[in-house]
């Protein structure tokens, strides 16, 4: 929670304020840390303002939630600093301090704990086992961290070696069975981060058995060091394994160089001599491949092109992403952090065209939910049955 405090030589309200924040800091420290996007995916809350003009001078407090890591919270609170004018009023903003709510949270998960269970004792209910257990859930819950704006189990950033999963609920159920080293991708697109420090240490991948655990790992072992993989049992996630699942995963667990994905026609896992492979079974076609291999991808018309790259153009250094129906009507503007996650809740988008690289990891996205057209400002170097073209394909 960041807490600043506002002085300004004339009379302002509550929209002048926040309006000199988002204006005055836009830019500052990148689209990364921009406050309007921030806010759109949820990672920065509801900015509050409270001020009061006496004697022709206004001052007041600014209130400003983050989910962000300490080092980014910081960053934004001293961009409040360099806030000089609000409305037609000269400004000083002073920010007052930085706060950690979750060692507060912590204390009240605590002691509200007590306080049940010694109702529940003195009311002479004799289960405190199973109580103790919820009460230990709560503290662990709250024992994840950040890193980067990541999940991560407490002992993540100390240890040499770190298990990559795929969730926030997989990182708590490992933290209840004493696994501590754990951070999670939040989906289908591999942080930066994660890339970065599995260079640094001994990195397992410890993915769901099912196929979008199959997808992130193909993902992760095209984009990290990796140097273990473990899966979770076929169809199940890691997130619900028992204490016994879990360990026996990780100790089956192989190296990532002699780890293979299942054949075409496969499903099953088969572990042997430390090599993972797939049983054979009735072959199994996507939607978009025939006996001879991928369709030819749909031709862009003239006329599309010129929209196309309308749209793109627009789209520059937005970092934000479009997607259209088949009858060229907007489904949605999301930005491009979130694109693969919201293809995943749309059904047939025929049209994706957005900020960014096409990559490989998009790519299969689009092709599991039929999409016929991915446009971005580059691309890779990709065989689909999606029309795939960057800005300079449509000039």
């Amino acid at each position: 929670m960041i807490n600043a405090q506002i002085k300004a030589n004339g009379v302002v309200e509550k929209p002048d304020v926040i309006g000199a924040v988002f204006g005055q800091t836009e830019g500052l420290l990148g689209s990364e840390l921009n406050l309007r996007e921030l806010q759109k995916t949820g990672r920065i809350g509801r900015i509050e303002v409270n001020i009061e003009s006496k004697s022709g001078k206004s001052e007041g407090e600014i209130i400003i939630p983050s989910s962000l890591d300490a080092a980014e919270t910081a960053m934004i609170a001293a961009t409040l600093e360099t806030i000089e004018r609000v409305g037609p009023c000269t400004a000083k903003i002073t920010t007052k301090s930085v706060e950690d709510t979750r060692s507060d949270k912590r204390k009240y998960v605590v002691e509200k704990a007590k306080e049940i269970l010694q109702g529940l004792v003195e009311s002479g209910v004799p289960d405190s086992d199973e109580l103790s257990e919820e009460i230990k859930e709560a503290v662990r819950v709250h024992e994840i961290t950040t890193y980067q704006g990541l999940p991560c189990g407490p002992n993540m950033q100390d240890s040499d070696e770190m298990i990559i999963v795929e969730g926030r609920a997989d990182i708590i159920n490992l933290l209840k069975h004493g696994i501590r080293n754990t951070i999670a991708i939040e989906g289908a697109s591999v942080p930066e981060a994660v890339m970065a420090l599995s260079k640094e240490k001994v990195t397992t991948a410890f993915m769901d058995g099912d196929r979008g655990g199959e997808l992130n790992l193909k993902a992760l072992l095209e984009t990290a060091e990796i140097d273990f993989v473990a899966t979770a049992p076929e169809g199940r996630e890691v997130e619900e394994l028992s204490k016994k699942e879990i360990f026996k995963s990780l100790r089956e667990k192989v190296r990532a160089k002699q780890f293979k994905f299942r054949d075409k026609g496969g499903s099953k896992w088969d572990r042997k001599n430390g090599d993972i492979r797939r049983k054979h079974e009735p072959p199994h076609r996507p939607r978009h491949q025939g006996r001879g291999g991928f369709k030819e991808p749909p031709r862009l018309a003239k006329d599309q092109r010129e929209r196309f790259s309308k749209i793109l153009s627009d789209l520059v250094g937005s970092r934000a992403a479009c997607i259209y129906d088949s009858k060229n009507q907007l489904l949605g503007k999301v930005p491009v952090s979130e694109l693969v996650n919201t293809l995943r809740t749309i059904d047939n988008p025929h049209t994706i065209i957005f900020d960014g690289k096409v990559d490989q990891n998009l790519n299969r996205i689009a092709i599991d939910k039929g999409a016929k057209f991915l446009i971005g400002m580059e691309k890779e170097d990709l065989k689909s049955p999606v029309a795939i073209a960057s800005k300079d394909d449509l000039k």
